[in-house]
């Protein structure tokens, strides 16, 4: 347990800095990059130093901007197989620290294939928090998304709809509009998450 805790934390604190070394690696400014996703320069800032873990919406947005897939900041090394297998205990755990230290995202999620390299499909498992919902976070972000609910209850919101979604409900949408979700119930809500990226 030991052991799998400091993985965890090992490859949560290689995100910030991998977004650093590409960046500089492209010669860009944290101004020119920030500008470039839609994102603050405070943010660009506390990612990169480690003081907060971006969302997935987040990563996706410098991902894209950057030229590469979102697991190249999960990745050891670039693979490209015909096929490539995940254990239960190289997987990692985010950080619930979110865009801002006054709050969190409201949910933690771990990559599951994130040796693959170049691909279009992004799955995560997604654990989400109980919230009331004048405290739900919207996100939004190139592609499309999946999500089917494992254990627990879920609301999602997309503009001016909303949802509730129950263990073995699925759902399909343009993750382009804004959107966000919430646990519902007396525990948190477990879901798998495929993103689509159309961008790559």
């Amino acid at each position: 347990m030991v052991e799998t805790k400091q993985r965890d934390q090992n490859y949560s604190l290689t995100i910030g800095r991998r977004i650093r070394e590409l960046r500089k690696n492209k010669a860009l400014t944290i101004k020119e990059m920030a500008s470039g996703v839609g994102l603050s320069v405070g943010l660009i800032s506390q990612i990169e130093n480690e003081r907060v873990t971006p969302a997935i919406s987040t990563l996706l947005k410098i991902s894209s901007f950057l030229g590469v897939d979102i697991t190249y900041f999960f990745r050891v090394e670039e693979t490209r197989e015909l096929f490539t297998v995940v254990r239960g205990e190289e997987r990692f755990t985010s950080s619930r620290r979110g865009v801002g230290e006054k709050f969190d995202l409201g949910y933690t999620y771990e990559a599951m294939a994130f040796k693959q390299a170049k691909k279009h499909m992004e799955p995560f498992i997604v654990t989400f928090d109980l919230k009331e919902k004048k405290d739900m976070v919207f996100f939004s972000h190139e592609g499309e998304e999946f999500i089917y609910i494992m254990e627990g209850k879920v609301e999602f919101c997309i503009e001016d709809k909303s949802t509730i979604l129950e263990e073995n409900d699925s759902l399909y949408f343009d993750s382009t509009r804004l959107h966000g979700y919430r646990a519902m119930g007396s525990h948190p809500c477990k879901a798998l998450v495929v993103v689509y990226n159309k961008m790559l």
